[in-house]
């Protein structure tokens, strides 16, 4: 399948998920997130999630992060060079939706790439080797190729794996991904 008949065909398992559905799985990736051996580390970067685009809710594990009382950093969105920076999501932190739907810190302290070890990353989807589908503007694979090497990279998807999906040289692989019935480990 190509990615954007892959894309189609994922957006729409998305749509045809309930609400309660929804929010059952992304508690339950959440769940499973615990027992992934990350939480040593200190600086976490995750998503907010679109809901328009009816991506995992992140807020169970936004708050599993606060409980640990890890530094939790999420990202602005720069359209004009498709380039993300990152924000240290604290207290204070004032979150806007911006015209693409995409919930932003409208600022705060700016935390540079090589300083994040765990990044949380949305997708469409993924298979069994770790590539991974994004909306297809690169945002995250600029980003990710950016960080430092030990970055440990988890995907979160409602569904399962498929076998495999096209992917490029400049695609980079997840190590882990979640969904609610199986972690992956690639």
């Amino acid at each position: 399948m190509t990615k954007t008949a892959l894309r189609k065909a994922y957006k729409s398992k998305r749509q045809g998920l309930s609400e309660k559905e929804l929010e059952d799985a992304s508690l339950a990736i959440a769940n499973a997130a615990l027992q992934l051996p990350i939480w040593e580390a200190r600086y976490y970067h995750i998503f907010l999630p679109i809901s328009r685009q009816l991506e995992v809710n992140t807020e169970y594990l936004l708050h599993i992060l606060q409980g640990k009382d890890k530094s939790v950093v999420v990202s602005k969105s720069k359209f004009e060079d498709a380039s993300l920076t990152h924000i240290l999501l604290e207290d204070h932190t004032r979150i806007k939706v911006n015209p693409w739907g995409i919930p932003e810190p409208e600022d705060g302290i700016e935390i540079p790439t090589n300083k994040l070890d765990v990044v949380f990353v949305p997708l469409l989807a993924y298979d069994k080797q770790g590539n991974r589908l994004g909306y297809g503007k690169g945002f995250y694979d600029r980003f990710l190729a950016q960080c430092k090497s030990e970055v440990i990279k988890i995907g979160l998807s409602f569904f399962a794996a498929e076998d495999e999906i096209p992917h490029s040289d400049t695609d980079i692989p997840l190590d882990y991904c979640i969904s609610p019935e199986h972690t992956y480990k690639f």
